[in-house]
């Protein structure tokens, strides 16, 4: 089952907690065993499970992108100017794999999972692949 979600992001990077509406994918679909995969097919953003408890984890781990691949470079040569957004994609991946048992997340205590955009404001879409067994 293959399911295609869509959002808007409101600034340049942020993090957008999607846990609520993928557990309510699963609930929904009758998968009680297996996995779900969560798939973003942009390259300017990611797909992270992480803390969710402390918002505060959610602007550190911006602001140290940031600090690691800083919006300008007077090296980058990429035309578009958003080199940075690419290389903060490439570090946190494209997908995230969750286990599905009871028709639920298998997360941890204090994981979500979170759309990370790199490059807003934009209109986004990212996939939810289950799979039964």
């Amino acid at each position: 089952m293959l399911i295609k979600e869509s959002l808007s992001t409101s600034r340049r990077d942020e993090m957008i907690d999607i846990t609520r509406q993928i557990a309510s994918i699963v609930a929904k679909s009758g998968v009680t065993e297996g996995l779900a995969l969560v798939y973003c097919p942009h390259t300017t953003a990611g797909i992270a499970i992480n803390e969710n408890a402390d918002p505060d984890v959610k602007r550190d781990v911006l602001m140290r992108l940031d600090e690691v691949y800083p919006w300008e470079h007077p090296k980058y040569r990429h035309a578009e100017g958003n080199t940075a957004s690419h290389l903060k994609a490439i570090t946190t991946g494209t997908s995230q794999t969750v286990i599905v048992t009871g028709g639920k997340l298998r997360l941890g205590r204090w994981q979500g999972i979170y759309f990370c955009e790199f490059d807003g404001p934009r209109q986004r879409e990212y996939f939810i692949k289950l799979t039964e067994g």
